[in-house]
């Protein structure tokens, strides 16, 4: 078997300082430390942290007044940050950049008196905590049809936002179909999709061509990972989202193939090293890295934290 490793993979700028967030929260404050939501959509680091001491919540009233609570990389309404307040909660702020980005968008558009129409999927943290901002001026789209639906009260006051962690390839297919119902909709400067997603994806387009299958890192419920999956597998090839080799079976597999292996942007190192590891013992794998962009980014520590790190 002969593996092909995609680079760039795994955890983006925006991870990394959640995680070493949580990581320097843990040492400084010791456990229990709480955390509004999942770090990360990703289940081996939450459940690393979870061993450590970590408790993840979906409500603010499960964590004691007066405690420290961890705002996730996806970030939070203006609502859970008031609702913060008013249990004197020590709030640490782990949200992305980029995601900060787009919510100071919303309220920009929204301040404006625009509709703002936001492209995403419903439900997603990042989507909750976006139009938190303004939710009497946002609507949502998820794809084509919903554009179709979409009536507006004054065409000349609309803007359009996006998830961060979209397919590039479906946000394009949305925001023409928006531009041919409305074409003087309005949006920033800088598109909202993030670097790492856009690179991820442009590494999978790239190199997909060259594989038998399609082995992409990452949890279920990590919107970029699931459009990794979904970009390799729209080659016509075998695609797996798997958080690990545990989730791996030998048939899935031939021995002479060329496959695939590229990570979600939470999803660690470590689990893909075990995979190329379980690939190596099961299928006499040979490993060759494939570049397509080289990465420098790096977001600064949220500031009650940053005094802390080493």
């Amino acid at each position: 078997m002969k593996i092909i490793l995609a680079a760039p993979r795994g955890f983006c700028a925006g991870v990394n300082m959640a995680v070493e967030s949580l990581e320097l929260s843990l040492q400084a404050f010791g456990p229990p430390v709480y955390v509004y939501h999942e770090i990360v959509h990703n289940q081996f680091v939450v459940r690393t942290f979870r061993d450590k001491g970590a408790v993840f919540v979906n409500h603010l009233d499960e964590v004691p007044t007066g405690s420290t609570v961890l705002f996730s990389a996806h970030g939070v309404s203006p609502a859970i940050r008031q609702a913060a307040k008013d249990r004197d909660l020590q709030a640490i702020d782990a949200t992305c950049p980029l995601v900060t980005k787009v919510h100071l968008e919303a309220i920009k558009y929204a301040k404006a008196g625009y509709t703002i129409v936001l492209i995403g999927h419903e439900g997603h943290d990042e989507v909750i905590g976006t139009m938190g901002e303004a939710p009497e001026a946002i609507v949502l789209v998820e794809d084509e049809a919903d554009v179709d639906r979409l009536e507006v009260s004054d065409e000349s006051k609309l803007a359009f936002l996006t998830q961060t962690t979209l397919s590039v390839d479906d946000a394009g297919r949305i925001i023409s179909r928006l531009r041919e119902r409305f074409p003087s909709i309005q949006h920033p400067p800088k598109e909202d999709i993030c670097y790492a997603t856009q690179n991820r994806q442009e590494a999978v387009a790239a190199l997909a061509k060259q594989a038998d299958a399609i082995i992409v890192l990452g949890s279920q419920n990590s919107s970029n990972s699931q459009r990794l999956r979904e970009l390799g597998g729209a080659e016509g090839k075998p695609a797996y989202l798997v958080d690990g080799p545990e989730d791996l079976r030998a048939d899935m597999f031939q021995q002479d193939m060329t496959v695939l292996v590229t990570a979600g942007a939470s999803a660690p190192e470590l689990v893909v090293k075990q995979t190329l590891d379980w690939l190596e013992e099961n299928f006499q794998a040979t490993i060759q890295t494939q570049t397509i962009r080289e990465e420098n980014v790096h977001f600064p520590l949220p500031r009650p934290l940053r005094s802390l790190a080493k």
